[in-house]
């Protein structure tokens, strides 16, 4: 049996669905869009459940938004489950009457309940269920209360069926069309009448994607009885409003005697001010790279670092002698995979830690707030906030950071957010920023990282404002963002939401950066004559030692720097193991030592400047091909990044050779 779960935005309809789901699969992606298709199995059961976007409404904003439409158009299945944030019905319940008007078997889940008790609002679910013609439960899935009962009742109903049809009277005149149309998709078009009745109402009402599907299906019969179309637009609307009002007023047994909790409001005072909102915004990034590279995630890697590159590095290589293995064999293993993938892999724990704030202020609240935040200042460069939500996703991976570009409307503004995604600082940058102030600015290390988020953010915002006047940007997204009440977050959903941003990065350790680490050694391996007698006179010597001098103005020029900026193109991880390999040395520690003899701590920064801001890795320029549908900009994206790294980076060490840093 096949469940299709529908919900507005932030109801936590993600959290039902990890709740009801014990293991789910990501099965590619919905066609002709970004968006993961989720697909999950109750108790291993046969029941599955689809998770579908989050969306507002059957009328799509977005090409990501219009999977739900189009699924109710070509998928077949058996019943619709619609998660609704419980403490604002009346805005949930326009995309409930739109899929019972479908007419599947429908269960509505009232989550956040505990919101509903905390503002003293009091329903009965009874009546909600009796007029809506469903099955009503109420929950609070971020505790899992009442989701046992849930996942009992979706199992053991797999025949639920809907006794009486939902259906709105949208007065005699209305009435007359949809009936007119519903009779001809039926004897016409050979369509079943409750699947015609709604998308009757559908077209009626405006539905875009459903005029496209009228139009490619040639129901020309039909386009004749739309007249008037903004005034059956706004009945169709009165009518749901109405009803809606209604039905709360007869179902609510006792009305909110607060719409928030005063907790919410007193944070929200700071948390989304004109002035002080911003400040916050950077307080709370600063305290996030204290944790994670002083506090926590530091120490931890220290641990592992000591491990990899003391008793496991050494009794590997003990390993390998006894074994009888030979020098290239040797080599390899030693001072390529465990020097290299192991270099970069004592980072994983900082990375984790990351994690853990970002998952922590998504799921607390606060993120929500950081849009609404910022959306003053996109607003300024031609943006809105929207565009700020795909920004902060590319601080995990720029790759989805892009594709999350999806849900921008319009596509200049779309197009501009994709270009300037890679700017932000992704996860793969953060070994190479754990090397280096580890090494340069161990009494700031917090700072200096945070300088680099901030600066990426700036050129995003400056490139944003330049690409809007280029592109003549006129028309602007429309910005909706739920203010969620604040909540402490659960222990269980924490770590999930660590674990699915995190396992990227454990995956490309050992494919991307194994085979990278490969490479590279063989280049710092072998020369033209075979086996190099020394690393200085290998293929990775000679390409470094090539390019050094077009670097000399940004400060670095060590033929081992500029190597790393080579590969760092692979993938930026391959940055920090790259020099593990060239430098000839086994952990962060050693390392550390190298470094300090190649750069001053003005050389340093400046080379994170330009890993910061020069082309994007492979991945990150495939995405961008594959959401503008071009080469041209991924070419473009690559050349226009290198570029401003190169000014930027000679900025910066000019300045700073001028005030003798």
């Amino acid at each position: 049996m096949k469940i299709a779960l529908f919900g507005n935005p932030n109801t936590g309809k993600t959290t039902v669905f990890n709740q009801l789901t014990d293991s789910y699969a990501y099965v590619g992606n919905w066609s002709g869009v970004t968006v993961e298709k989720k697909i999950g199995k109750i108790n291993h059961s046969f029941v599955s459940i689809i998770d579908l976007p989050g969306v507002y409404s059957l009328n799509p904003l977005t090409k990501d938004e219009a999977v739900a439409a189009d699924f109710l158009l070509h998928e077949s299945f058996d019943q619709t489950l619609n998660i609704l944030n419980a403490a604002q019905l009346k805005r949930n319940l326009l995309l409930t009457i739109e899929l019972l008007e479908y007419g599947k078997p429908t269960v509505l889940v009232l989550n956040m309940m505990d919101i509903v008790k905390k503002q003293g609002l009091e329903l009965n679910p009874t009546i909600l269920g009796n007029e809506l013609h469903a099955t009503v439960f109420q929950t609070d899935a971020r505790t899992n209360k009442g989701m046992d009962t849930l996942k009992s009742f979706l199992i053991s109903n797999p025949s639920l069926t809907t006794s009486q049809l939902f259906q709105l009277d949208y007065g005699k005149r209305v009435e007359s069309i949809i009936h007119e149309g519903q009779n001809l998709l039926t004897t016409t078009y050979q369509h079943e009448i409750r699947f015609a009745r709604w998308l009757m109402i559908q077209f009626l009402a405006g539905n875009k994607m459903i005029e496209e599907f009228i139009d490619a299906n040639h129901y020309d019969l039909l386009v004749p009885l739309k007249k008037d179309p903004q005034l059956l637009e706004d009945t169709i609307y009165a009518v749901r409003l109405e009803f809606i009002e209604a039905l709360l007023k007869k179902a609510t047994l006792k009305e909110a005697t607060q719409k928030t909790t005063a907790l919410t409001k007193k944070i929200d005072r700071l948390t989304t001010h004109p002035i002080l909102g911003m400040p916050l915004f950077l307080i709370l990034f600063y305290l996030m790279f204290k944790l994670t590279f002083d506090w926590v995630g530091g120490p931890l890697s220290d641990l592992l670092d000591a491990f990899l590159s003391g008793p496991f590095s050494s009794n590997s290589s003990l390993f390998l002698t006894w074994l009888g293995a030979n020098d290239l064999i040797h080599s390899l293993i030693v001072d390529g995979l465990i020097a290299g993938v192991g270099g970069v892999l004592v980072f994983m724990p900082q990375i984790f830690v990351l994690f853990a704030c970002i998952s922590f202020l998504e799921d607390s609240g606060y993120m929500a707030r950081a849009a609404l935040v910022m959306d003053r200042l996109m607003e300024l460069v031609g943006l809105n906030g929207k565009a700020f939500i795909p920004l902060l996703i590319g601080f995990g991976c720029n790759v989805p950071g892009i594709m999350a570009a999806r849900t921008i409307e319009q596509p200049k503004e779309r197009l501009i957010t994709t270009l300037i995604s890679p700017f932000m600082s992704c996860s793969a940058r953060l070994p190479i920023y754990s090397l280096f102030i580890a090494a340069f600015f161990e009494k700031n290390q917090a700072l200096i990282v945070l300088s680099l988020y901030v600066l990426g953010i700036l050129v995003a915002i400056i490139l944003a404002k330049c690409y809007s006047l280029i592109f003549k940007t006129t028309d602007s997204s429309i910005f909706i963002v739920d203010l969620p009440e604040y909540n402490l977050p659960k222990l269980a959903i924490l770590w999930r939401g660590t674990w699915d941003k995190g396992k990227g990065f454990v995956k490309k350790a050992g494919t991307v950066i194994f085979g990278g680490t490969v490479l590279i050694w063989s280049l710092s391996y072998f020369n033209a004559s075979g086996v190099a007698s020394s690393i200085d006179t290998s293929f990775m010597a000679a390409i470094g030692s090539f390019l050094a001098p077009f670097f000399v103005p940004l400060g670095f020029y060590s033929w081992q720097a500029v190597s790393a900026i080579i590969t760092g193109v692979l993938a930026k991880e391959v940055v920090g193991s790259t020099l593990l390999i060239l430098f000839h040395v086994s952990g962060e520690s050693a390392l550390i030592g190298q470094l300090s003899s190649v750069f001053t701590p003005l050389q340093a920064y400046s080379f994170l400047v330009f890993v910061l801001l020069y082309i994007p890795c492979f991945a990150v320029l495939g995405a961008i091909k594959a959401e503008t549908g071009s080469w041209f900009w991924a070419i473009y994206s690559a050349v226009s990044s290198f570029i401003i790294a190169y000014v930027v980076s000679f900025m910066i060490y000019q300045t700073g050779i001028l005030l003798h840093f």
